[in-house]
């Protein structure tokens, strides 16, 4: 069977948590790369104001409510998703939930209620949404992880199982797809500046950072923009046909420090 053609320039995309941060910051981008894009998260609201400035620079951009914990929810999403751009083409897994808490501290629904959310949730509209891309035989999935699901961190053991779990989900998901003209890309950002954990007692922070740092994650002071990773999400699903970024990862670059800081290189 021939392969499909090279998809177009103009492909319908989805992002997921899209209200604030990287997911902002993914419409966005994608938007500016011609794309027309569907925003869904909780905060509705918050992606109407986007998808209203994609609009004004002659973007297309539609927001949808989307709870990923709610299957009646994503349920409508997708049925909006359907009826306003038909088939998905470029697929972004960007919600998610992140709790303070270490293992012994985070009581078991609390703990239930993340992994809802970052794989349950993130398998509802895979489910839901990638069956009409294997149909048409072509598409780009990009799950976005974290570095934890490659150095974990304490006092955060919800969040860390539930990206552990992602990213075992995806790497089964990738070899499941091989042929069918999907691909599917892990996107590892390192810190990262979002609102993310900013609804967090502000002592807790204090204290869940003081662990980070004395166990060596913590080099510099520096994070990354999310547009920035946004711009790496576009590049991945920009790839020309033939090639796949199974996994990428993102880390924020030291700020400059003194020439005379680095060790003297070898002269001659």
């Amino acid at each position: 069977m021939p392969r499909p053609s090279p998809h177009p320039a103009h492909r319908p995309a989805v992002v997921t948590g899209a209200s604030s941060g990287i997911g902002q910051a993914t419409a966005l981008a994608l938007a500016a790369a011609g794309h027309p894009v569907i925003l869904g998260a909780r905060r509705v609201g918050e992606c109407e104001e986007t998808a209203r400035v994609i609009r004004a620079d002659g973007g297309d951009a539609v927001a949808i409510h989307l709870d990923l914990a709610d299957e009646e929810s994503v349920d409508r999403f997708t049925t909006a998703v359907a009826d306003t751009v038909g088939t998905v083409e470029i697929l972004v897994s960007n919600a998610a939930r992140n709790q303070a808490g270490s293992v012994l501290a985070t009581d078991p629904a609390t703990f239930a209620d993340v992994l809802d959310v970052n794989v349950l949730g993130t398998h509802r509209l895979i489910h839901a949404l990638v069956p009409a891309m294997v149909e048409a035989q072509r598409g780009d999935i990009v799950f976005v992880t974290s570095d934890v699901a490659e150095r974990p961190r304490p006092s955060m053991a919800a969040y860390v199982t539930s990206k552990w779990a992602l990213e075992g989900y995806v790497r089964a998901l990738q070899m499941e797809l091989e042929g069918s003209g999907i691909r599917a890309t892990i996107v590892r950002p390192g810190p990262t500046l979002t609102g993310m954990g900013m609804d967090w007692d502000p002592e807790v922070t204090a204290q869940v950072i003081d662990q980070w740092a004395a166990w060596g994650f913590a080099r510099h002071s520096s994070f990354m923009r999310p547009a920035g990773v946004a711009e790496a999400i576009v590049a991945a699903v920009s790839l020309p046909r033939g090639t796949h970024a199974t996994v990428v990862e993102l880390q924020p670059e030291a700020p400059l420090v003194d020439r005379s800081e680095f060790p003297p290189g070898g002269s001659r």
